[in-house]
């Protein structure tokens, strides 16, 4: 059974010419913005609330929701979807009690926040068990559910559509940082 007819391949295939043309495009024009700290995690201050938005929300969106959520949103029904809602709701409130506290602060990261509030140990541990859960809950998962819409969609064998997965990402990630994600 063929899955996909050729004018599906080919506007797959302009999707990610044009995604990567934007990112490209956006690396060239930009370098200096990934030059530092300052540069890499917040675009050089340079980006408006609509931009960052956006930044935040590409970077939170990924083929686990649509694997996932989708999934379960279609076995038992939309109120599956009460979660995101309240999820957005909950970061808009967030984001205006700390988000001002941060900018004062003028720190990158959580991790940084905690150096200078704490101590480096309390940085360090924040760290090390902030990367081992999230590559042991969000990316495994989402490198997994990537590679299922490959298979189901594309016809593409699972390993060989997670590491497009993994490569895309990388490459795109280490070139823009938050400039270049906002552009997703």
């Amino acid at each position: 059974m063929r899955l996909l007819g050729t004018l599906d391949w080919i506007f797959i295939a302009l999707y990610f010419l044009v995604i990567f043309a934007v990112a490209w495009w956006s690396v060239r024009q930009e370098k200096s913005t990934r030059q530092n700290s300052n540069g890499y995690f917040l675009a050089s201050r340079n980006a408006g609330w609509f931009v960052i938005g956006a930044s935040l929300f590409a970077s939170n969106i990924g083929s686990e929701h649509l694997v996932g959520l989708a999934g379960t949103g279609a076995a038992s029904g939309v109120a599956v979807g009460q979660f995101e809602v309240m999820a957005s709701l909950i970061l808009l409130i967030l984001g205006w009690v700390f988000v001002p506290f941060y900018l004062r602060s003028a720190v990158y990261t959580m991790p940084e926040f905690l150096e200078r509030r704490y101590s480096p140990e309390a940085r360090w541990y924040l760290s090390i068990i902030s990367i081992i859960a999230y590559v042991l809950t969000k990316i495994s998962v989402t490198v997994a559910a990537g590679g299922i819409v490959f298979e189901t969609l594309m016809g593409v064998d699972f390993w060989t559509g997670a590491l497009i997965v993994v490569i895309a990402t990388g490459i795109y990630t280490v070139l823009g940082g938050v400039a270049g994600s906002a552009l997703y």
